[in-house]
């Protein structure tokens, strides 16, 4: 028999591929309890309803974001916001490639929460990205990025490492961490070339 705490997390990980591979919409609750193999009222004994099952998957990976995002910043004590944004970035990377499912849920089906959820997890996803913003923003103060929008150029470092989550595949040509390194050049060279 297995442990209520483990079947929980079974269940987040099976809902986790089918929203990611279907969408949620396009997922029922005797889609996640076919690929559990067990019925559809026993899934109810584990979870509420498929949004509780989503706001679980979404909540956990916010939580994944903010902790990592913390101890990259923490990493860097020196105050250089160059260092920071590509620890922010390296970070990201790293929370994405751990877990492309649950990152790609995260970025495209949150929107489904109830409007109380989704006010929730859209304060905590402001916060992230203001980490963003605020050290591309110092960047420009010290002249080591060149003068542009920040929440702009934060979207734009950010949606390009939302997109990993699409494509990812960890027996792919490039690891993690080459892809990291990537996209730190990448973001750290977009903001600090005069592209005219």
């Amino acid at each position: 028999m297995i442990e209520a705490g483990a079947r929980r997390r079974e269940i987040d990980e099976v809902a986790s591929e089918l929203f990611h591979a279907n969408g949620y919409a396009a997922t029922s609750v005797r889609d996640i309890a076919k690929a559990l193999d067990i019925q559809g009222a026993s899934l109810y004994a584990h979870v509420a309803s498929k949004e509780d099952v989503l706001f679980s998957i979404v909540d956990r990976a916010a939580t994944a974001f903010e902790q990592a995002s913390a101890a990259a910043e923490a990493d860097t004590t020196n105050g250089d916001p160059v260092e920071r944004l590509a620890a922010l970035v390296e970070a990201h990377v790293d929370v994405v490639t751990s877990d492309p499912e649950r990152a790609s849920v995260f970025v495209t089906e949150w929107r489904h929460l109830s409007a109380d959820r989704r006010a929730a997890i859209a304060q905590r996803r402001d916060a992230y990205e203001r980490r963003f913003r605020d050290a591309i923003n110092d960047g420009i103060a010290v002249g080591a990025f060149r003068a542009t929008d920040p929440a702009i150029a934060a979207t734009f470092i950010l949606t390009a490492l939302n997109g990993i989550a699409t494509w990812y595949r960890p027996d792919g040509r490039l690891s993690a961490d080459r892809i990291a390194d990537h996209y730190v050049d990448l973001s750290l060279r977009s903001l600090s070339e005069d592209h005219r």
